[in-house]
C-alpha cells in the first residue's frame, strides 16, 4: 500500500478512503482489464467470413495483449490468490469469464450453422475448452517462460483444437 500510495502521490490514508485493502485494488485494476479484454472480444467477434479464421486473429490479438501486459502478470497471479479468498472477487471472475464463454459459444455456434464447423460439437464445451487452453498456457508461461515460446505455442496449440472440430481444411499455421 505503501508503494501505491507514493505512485499515486497520496497518502496512505488517503488510498485507503478510496479502497479498503490491497486486495480491493487488485479487483479494482483487474476490472478494468478484463473489462478492456471484453470489450476487445466482442469486437473480434463482429466480424464476418471464416469463424476459423477469426478464432485465429482473435488469438493472436490476446497473445499480443498478453505479451504487452507481461509486466502485470503477477497481478493476475494475485487475483486470483484473492478469488480463492473471497467470495465477492470469486463472483466477478466467475461472470467475466461467463462473459467470455459467452462470445466464444456465439462463434462457435457461427461456425457450425456455415458449416464451417462439425455439427456434432457442443458450443459451450468448446468454449471451456478455448478458454482453458489459453488461461492454462497463460500460466505455464508466467511460471515456466523457457517451457514453451508462448506465440507459437497458442497458435499451434489454437491449430490443434481446431482441426478436431472444422469440417474442411485448416488455414496454414
Amino acid at each position: 500500500m505503501d508503494d501505491i500510495a507514493d505512485e499515486a502521490g497520496v497518502s496512505k490514508g488517503a488510498l485507503y478512503l478510496y479502497y479498503k485493502s490491497k486486495d480491493t485494488i487488485i479487483a479494482t485494476l483487474l476490472q478494468f482489464f478484463f473489462d478492456r479484454a471484453i470489450k476487445q472480444i466482442r469486437a473480434l467477434a463482429a466480424g464476418d467470413g471464416s469463424v476459423t479464421a477469426q478464432l485465429l486473429t482473435m488469438t493472436r490479438e490476446m497473445t499480443r495483449e498478453m505479451e504487452r501486459m507481461a509486466t502485470i502478470q503477477p497481478v493476475a497471479l494475485q487475483f486470483y490468490a484473492v478469488a480463492a479468498r473471497q467470495s465477492a472477487v470469486r463472483r466477478h471472475l466467475r461472470v467475466y469469464f461467463a462473459e467470455y464463454r459467452g462470445v466464444l459459444e456465439g462463434i462457435i455456434q457461427r461456425g457450425i450453422a456455415q458449416d464451417e464447423f462439425r455439427p456434432t460439437i457442443s458450443p459451450s464445451e468448446v468454449a471451456i475448452t478455448i478458454s482453458a487452453l489459453l488461461e492454462g498456457l497463460a500460466l505455464l508461461w508466467l511460471v515456466d517462460p523457457q517451457c514453451a515460446d508462448w506465440r507459437p505455442q497458442v497458435d499451434i496449440s489454437m491449430h490443434h483444437l481446431l482441426q478436431g472440430i472444422v469440417t474442411g481444411p485448416m488455414p496454414p499455421a
